[in-house]
Formats: C-alpha cells, sequence, structure tokens
C-alpha cells in the first residue's frame, strides 16, 4: 500500500511529461474548449483523465506513488501559473491571444467558425450578462481564458449617475431659462 513501486524520479517524470502534452493539446484546440463545456467535452475529461493515469503512475498502484502523482501535478500547476503570469511573452504563446468575436453587432463568422462556436452558444452569454441581441453589442472577444467579453453599444448602455446628474444640471438650466423669459 505504501511502498512505491516505481522509482519517484520517474513518476515525476512521467507526470511533468503527461501534464505538458496535455497542456499542449488544449492549447491547438483552443479556446473554445475553455469557453463552454458541452457533454461531448465532458465526457472527453472524463476519459482523459483515465487514459493519461497509467502514464503517470505506470504499474505503481500504491497510495504513496498517487499521492505524489498528484503532488507533482498541484506543484506544476501552481509553478505553470506563476510562470504564466510573470511572462507576458509566455503567456502570449502558450495561452494565445484574444479573438474578436462580434463587430458592430454582428457576429464575425470566421472566427467563430476557427473557435467551433455556434451563435446560439454566444446568443446565450449575451443574455447572460443582461443582454437582449447581438445587435446591441459593440464588441465581444473570446479571451485566451475562454471567457466572452463584452462591450455594449454606447447607445444601448445604461445611464450612470454622471449622465443623471449632467441632465438634471441641463434641466435646471433650461428651467432658469424660461424663468427668467417669463420675468
Amino acid at each position: 500500500m505504501f511502498v512505491i513501486q516505481i522509482p519517484v524520479l520517474e513518476k515525476i517524470l512521467r507526470t511533468l511529461l503527461v501534464y505538458v502534452t496535455i497542456v499542449i493539446l488544449f492549447r491547438l484546440v483552443g479556446k473554445r474548449d475553455l469557453a463552454t463545456f458541452n457533454t461531448f467535452d465532458f465526457v472527453v475529461i472524463f476519459l482523459l483523465s483515465n487514459v493519461v493515469q497509467n502514464a503517470i503512475i505506470g504499474n505503481d498502484d500504491s497510495l504513496s506513488g498517487g499521492v505524489i502523482g498528484a503532488a507533482v501535478l498541484v506543484v506544476i500547476n501552481s509553478a505553470f501559473n506563476r510562470w504564466l503570469a510573470a511572462s507576458p511573452r509566455a503567456s502570449r504563446v502558450l495561452q494565445g491571444k484574444p479573438t474578436t468575436i462580434i463587430e458592430d453587432g454582428h457576429f464575425i463568422k470566421s472566427a467563430l467558425r476557427r473557435l467551433a462556436l455556434r451563435p446560439a452558444e454566444i446568443d446565450h452569454a449575451i443574455r447572460v450578462q443582461n443582454g437582449d441581441d447581438v445587435s446591441e453589442i459593440g464588441n465581444g472577444r473570446m479571451e485566451p481564458s475562454g471567457q466572452l467579453v463584452l462591450s455594449l453599444k454606447p447607445a444601448e448602455q445604461s445611464a450612470t449617475k454622471g449622465d443623471v446628474a449632467h441632465l438634471n444640471a441641463r434641466l435646471d438650466s433650461i428651467d432658469a431659462a424660461l424663468a427668467a423669459l417669463a420675468h
């Protein structure tokens, strides 16, 4: 149960290689898989974990071997995330750049095809972010993290307290001008 059946260094190297391989695969597949998981994506994730399990642990089914593999994964992931946060170049190369998918209220069909996104998925995201329709969106982009960032057209944006205060000041000046004319 506690006897490690393969050398610790081999287990660390196996875990590192599998981690890097999966990172590369997800980078090649693109942002879409990170943005919206559908049923098929969940099936792939579940099966992927089972497929790579033996590549990480090999013949070692000991508790200690599993703990070492898990610890190495967590440490690698933490180091990787810190590196990406510290290096804009590494982040750009490994995570990519944002992709504009909506401009001036219209989908950019070539970008949607490249990301394997359907307009219906984006319509749902627009409604979740309190929009009614793609025509209200000035700009929409898919971030490397898979997050959809939308900017409403100026005419579709809600009034701010500053806008209301400005309108009230204008109304007050109009009222004052009308009162002066009445005298």
